[in-house]
């Protein structure tokens, strides 16, 4: 498939919003309430205005009276296809429409993004061969660097809905007990080594029922969309905590995603196998087409007042586990996925150095830091702004998700000083 051609000239040109991918979003403008929309070239499309409007109506009832998407999720993959189908043919080049349709074009770069969905719960997964391979060398041995169960099982962790952010939130330095070698006893301090992980996140559009696993294919029809997503860890408090149960504290201060949901439907281009595997998995793990994205990605890293260095370039086709793979797993107990559940797809690291999706993987623990314009970096500095990108590319065209940034910002002076 080619470039779908727009009246919105912008949408046919250098963007991430071309007419193929409409990606969903919540955005407001002035003293606006906070409305849905898609992006469209260098535009929004406000959603809510066009429902209002009777431009779009839907027999499910209005979709667009609140400032999040679960209710459009709710509604089915059926909905989700017409919607698709409806605004393209709105927006295509030669629309009849196009009268009552440009009036409720928005400036994107006058507008304030905000959550496009309700976090419902947030899984985390450690799916990445490349960077699970890597972490396990740095303190296990070459040799013993996966676990036995990695080859066989997603592994993942339950975390925490409300510390999941939109782009552009800052995020503060957390403070947490840590434990050196050296030290015979713990501190409470702010973490000293505290990074990031590349990833994208799966956002769950329909629910699963109480006590009845899902297959892999099932699975992927309940997956509404993608966002990029920055699982933020502070791993001098994760080194002391994570034994026996995992991450805990480390991971909970926060999770930031990309403000645009790209639809499953816009990347269907994209699909690529998971890659070869050693070991054969389970049936139930086995992918009946395929589940993964040839989604290129990057990571920028600015330090206030300085210019932005690219620090990793990797792509979303590495990962081991699909997130289909993942939701399907998560199901196995009979645990029930809701509408608006977000699962994480695990730090996404190619084999080079340069494709390393985390600080800890591109400074190797801190033992080698990596040069950046102006000077050099093992982990986040204060006031250093981490930018994640990422875009499938196709013919004249690239789907892209907007950018996933955050800046880090110094830690309280004393988190239990109440103002």
């Amino acid at each position: 498939m080619g470039l779908i051609r727009s009246w919105v000239e912008s949408a046919n040109g250098d963007t991430d919003f071309p007419l193929n991918n409409l990606p969903c979003g919540v955005f407001s403008t002035g003293d606006q309430e906070p409305r849905c929309g898609v992006a469209i070239g260098d535009f929004i499309l406000d959603l809510t205005a066009l429902e209002e409007e009777g431009i779009l109506g839907f027999a499910e009832g209005p979709l667009f009276d609140v400032p999040f998407w679960n209710e459009v999720m709710e509604a089915g993959p059926a909905v989700w296809a017409d919607l698709r189908a409806r605004i393209t043919a709105l927006l295509a080049e030669g629309a009849a429409a196009r009268p009552q349709v440009e009036p409720h074009l928005v400036p994107r770069a006058g507008a304030v993004l905000h959550m496009p969905f309700l976090v419902a719960e947030y899984t985390d997964f450690y799916a990445g061969r490349n960077h699970a391979f890597n972490v396990g060398t740095m303190f296990r041995g070459a040799e013993n660097a996966l676990p036995p169960n990695w080859l066989h099982i997603p592994i993942g962790y339950n975390g925490r809905a409300s510390s999941v952010v939109v782009s552009g939130t800052e995020v503060r330095r957390p403070w947490g007990q840590v434990k050196s070698p050296e030290h015979e006893l713990p501190a409470f301090q702010p973490s000293r080594r505290f990074d990031i992980e590349l990833e994208m996140g799966a956002v769950v559009g329909q629910a699963s029922r109480h006590g009845y696993p899902v297959t892999v294919a099932e699975a992927d029809a309940m997956i509404f969309g993608y966002v990029l997503l920055n699982d933020w860890s502070a791993r001098d408090i994760q080194a002391w905590e994570y034994q026996p149960l995992g991450p805990f504290q480390a991971k909970a201060t926060a999770t930031t995603i990309s403000p645009w949901v790209v639809m499953k439907a816009a990347l269907e281009p994209f699909r690529t196998s998971t890659p070869a595997r050693e070991k054969v998995l389970l049936p139930y793990l086995a992918e009946p087409t395929p589940m993964l994205y040839d989604i290129a990605l990057e990571v920028g890293l600015t330090p206030e007042g300085g210019e932005e260095t690219v620090i990793a370039r990797t792509n979303y086709a590495e990962m081991y586990y699909s997130a289909a793979q993942q939701l399907a797993h998560h199901t196995t107990s009979g645990c029930a996925m809701n509408v608006g559940d977000l699962l994480g797809s695990g730090t996404i690291s190619g084999p080079e150095k340069d494709s390393r999706g985390s600080l800890l993987e591109l400074s190797w623990g801190g033992k080698e830091p990596f040069a950046i314009k102006g000077g050099s970096r093992s982990f986040i500095e204060d006031n250093d702004t981490l930018v994640l990108r990422g875009a499938a590319r196709g013919d004249g065209y690239r789907i892209g998700f907007g950018d996933c940034a955050g800046k880090v910002i110094p830690a309280l002076a004393n988190p239990y000083e109440r103002n």
